[in-house]
């Protein structure tokens, strides 16, 4: 995976056709890659949404009335995947960088995140600017948002691994109107609470 990362790849950009026309065998060809580089290289393996070679299929559940955007693995798998970027993800590739099909207003994938979000978990004191309600805000820096390269940390309990992706490009960020990071570094400011159902 080079930078920028390609998520919606062609099909010749695949393992199995570059160890083809390569003339060698497919997991030799992925382990001879994920081995480079001090064994610090990344593959993606897409799945059942990726069946035409396209992200049509996943548009086609975003812009859906029922579907809800967001995560609740809680975390388990964090040494195979790194679901913390997916709103910086969604905005990214859906809103501004898509180039094999139709794109999303940025708009609506801000409201998918936000209000649709707390209105279905009944958060009611948060999901829109208004009045009497939290001040939790992102300012970004649209055209220069990125994701940045894949990195494994051994920082978790026990020496545990994770998986991080670094984004740039959010000016501020405020949870309940304190000023959580600024200019992509954190402040060390810690306003957030648990919430619980």
């Amino acid at each position: 995976m080079n930078q920028p990362i390609n998520y919606e790849p062609t099909p010749d950009q695949s393992f199995f056709e570059k160890a083809r026309r390569a003339g060698l065998d497919e997991q030799e060809f992925m382990y001879d890659f994920l081995t480079s580089q001090g064994g610090r290289r990344f593959a993606i393996m897409l799945g059942s949404n990726f069946v035409e070679h396209n992200f049509d299929v996943i548009r086609e559940m975003l812009v859906h009335s029922e579907t809800v955007i967001g995560l609740s693995d809680a975390g388990a798998h964090v040494n195979l995947i790194f679901d913390g970027v997916a709103p910086t993800y969604q905005m990214t590739h859906w809103a501004r960088d898509r180039s094999r099909g139709e794109r999303l207003p940025l708009e609506f994938l801000v409201a998918k995140q936000t209000k649709r979000n707390a209105d279905l978990y009944a958060m009611h004191d948060r999901g829109s600017l208004e009045i009497g309600k939290r001040a939790d805000i992102n300012v970004i820096d649209f055209e220069n948002l990125r994701l940045g390269n894949l990195e494994v940390r051994n920082d978790l309990p026990a020496g545990g691994q994770r998986i991080l992706q670094p984004a740039s490009g959010y000016c501020a960020t405020f949870v309940n109107g304190v000023q959580t990071r600024r200019n992509d570094e954190d402040t060390g400011a810690r306003p957030g609470r648990l919430w619980r159902a």
